[in-house]
């Protein structure tokens, strides 16, 4: 936990001077004159004058992106001067972890112990981590008949563009940058229009840590105009894209209607978390419940929003996850004490607030909070929100709120938990609390998701794969398998 006081954090958010140029083949570059503000969920205060890029800013980038693949060096450096390259990056992020932490907390609202103990460690060890893999990638020589060699070798896919959120922005953004680095390809980043200080931030401690320039840009701007230009440009090769199932449909759309380039997906969630009686320690459930959906104002797709619990010990466990709700300190992001900061915006709280309403008339019954909260402050903040008496086939149930906002079910019988379980369109991620081993094989087995945590939640590292089922996207983000989005397989066959 950063050491560091309220008063502290705040003299260092008064004195803090953030870029909001892009960055394109290693130069800032303020665009065609055309800007928007950043604004801070904490206060609605203006952080910084931002760089509104556009078509132009977009072909910019993705040509010196181009350049840089073509006829640079990054491509065509050996695996383990990339990798020196990309730890390098690690250690000067490290570095910086202050100030990087400082910029995340006032752009998104997460509290500075997240984003200083959480966010950016998981940046740091992405960036490390590929580095460590770099040169241990292999290529084959399958067995062949006596009078030929074949060779399949694994080749960077090219330019690649990536889209990230502003929920996790450096984590999901390293998540994308570091295993195409390693692969060898250039990128072309587009941040989201709420979170583009901390991807600027990025952009300019890789370069000094040595990255050739071109190699990795970070254009800012609106998601219908520089996302799409990205999605529809034929000099990209690859798009990998975090964020809603809706603009995962658009950059499939414009994927087909450009050069059929790549198109990653890590869409929405609609998690499931499944209590049964026999769970181990069902007050560890139940926190466990409570904090993986308030954590980070429940602004994550793989939140466990929906509480599935044997109806013989629901309301013993609803009892405690709203006792836990109520015990959360909201306030101020640059609190170190602070558990639950502010939502991304006053459009973002808006809708939130909508899904609360349309589940009181729906019928589902209020346990805990549901109003806005410290509204005198400037900020968006919500009180933590738990619903139990929650129809399956209701708004609360289906739809992805992105906040903390919680809804509880009950069921009788393991066949009735896994069918509520997968009664949605998304397949990211499924929680399931047991003392019964067959049971939890049995039930994971079952679960219509990419990945299914037992008596724990939100754990890992990054050795598994990370990625949804239906219509919560596809491919890989984390591990080894990630690589494969970046790379394409070549078969030389060579006659003796």
């Amino acid at each position: 936990m950063t050491a560091a006081t309220h008063d502290t954090w705040i003299r260092r958010a008064e004195k803090l001077e953030p870029h909001g140029a892009h960055l394109i083949d290693g130069a800032g570059e303020s665009g065609g004159g055309a800007t928007f503000r950043a604004v801070s969920p904490r206060d609605g205060r203006v952080l910084a004058e931002v760089a509104d890029g556009g078509e132009a800013e977009v072909d910019a980038a993705v040509a010196a992106a181009r350049r840089a693949f073509d006829h640079g060096p990054w491509p065509r450096l050996a695996p383990a001067e990339r990798g020196r390259i990309l730890t390098r990056v690690a250690d000067l992020l490290d570095e910086n972890r202050e100030e990087l932490a400082l910029t995340v907390s006032l752009e998104t609202g997460k509290p500075i112990g997240d984003a200083h103990d959480i966010e950016l460690r998981a940046v740091v060890n992405t960036f490390r981590w590929y580095g460590q893999l770099a040169d241990k990638l292999t290529d084959e020589s399958p067995h062949t008949p006596h009078d030929a060699l074949a060779l399949v070798t694994r080749e960077p896919a090219g330019v690649v563009g990536a889209v990230v959120p502003w929920n996790f922005p450096l984590t999901l953004a390293g998540w994308k940058i570091a295993p195409a680095l390693a692969a060898g390809c250039t990128v072309v980043l587009k941040p989201s229009e709420r979170s583009p200080l901390s991807a600027l931030l990025l952009g300019r401690i890789t370069l000094e840590a040595g990255l050739p320039t071109g190699v990795l840009n970070v254009v800012n701007g609106d998601g219908p105009v520089a996302g799409r230009a990205l999605g529809l440009h034929p000099g990209v090769d690859v798009l990998a894209f975090t964020g809603s199932t809706a603009v995962g449909r658009q950059f499939l759309r414009y994927s087909a209607d450009s050069n059929l380039k790549r198109v990653w997906l890590e869409l929405g969630g609609k998690s499931p978390n499944i209590i049964l009686p026999d769970a181990p320690d069902l007050a560890k459930a139940a926190a466990t419940a409570a904090w993986g959906i308030f954590f980070n104002q429940g602004e994550m797709c793989t939140a466990p929003s929906r509480l599935l619990v044997h109806s013989s010990v629901a309301e013993e466990v609803t009892e405690a996850v709203v006792a836990h709700a109520r015990a959360l300190r909201v306030g101020d992001p640059l609190d170190p004490a602070t558990q639950m900061g502010a939502l991304a915006g006053e459009e973002h709280l808006a809708r939130v607030l909508g899904h609360v309403d349309a589940a009181s008339a729906d019928g589902a019954r209020l346990r805990t909070g549901g109003s806005r909260t410290l509204a005198e402050t400037g900020g968006t903040y919500l009180e933590p929100t738990v619903f139990d008496r929650v129809a399956p086939d209701s708004r609360l149930a289906r739809e992805e709120v992105f906040g903390p906002v919680l809804s509880v079910l009950t069921f009788d019988g393991l066949d009735e938990a896994v069918s509520l379980a997968n009664d949605t369109e998304y397949g990211l991620a499924a929680g399931l609390w047991t003392s019964d081993l067959s049971t939890a094989h049995k039930l994971s087995r079952a679960l219509r998701a990419g990945t299914v945590w037992v008596n724990c939640y939100e754990e890992g590292d990054l050795t598994v794969p990370f990625g949804g089922m239906k219509q919560s996207g596809n491919g890989r983000d984390k591990s080894a398998h990630a690589l494969e989005k970046y790379m394409e397989l070549k078969t030389t066959w060579i006659q003796l």
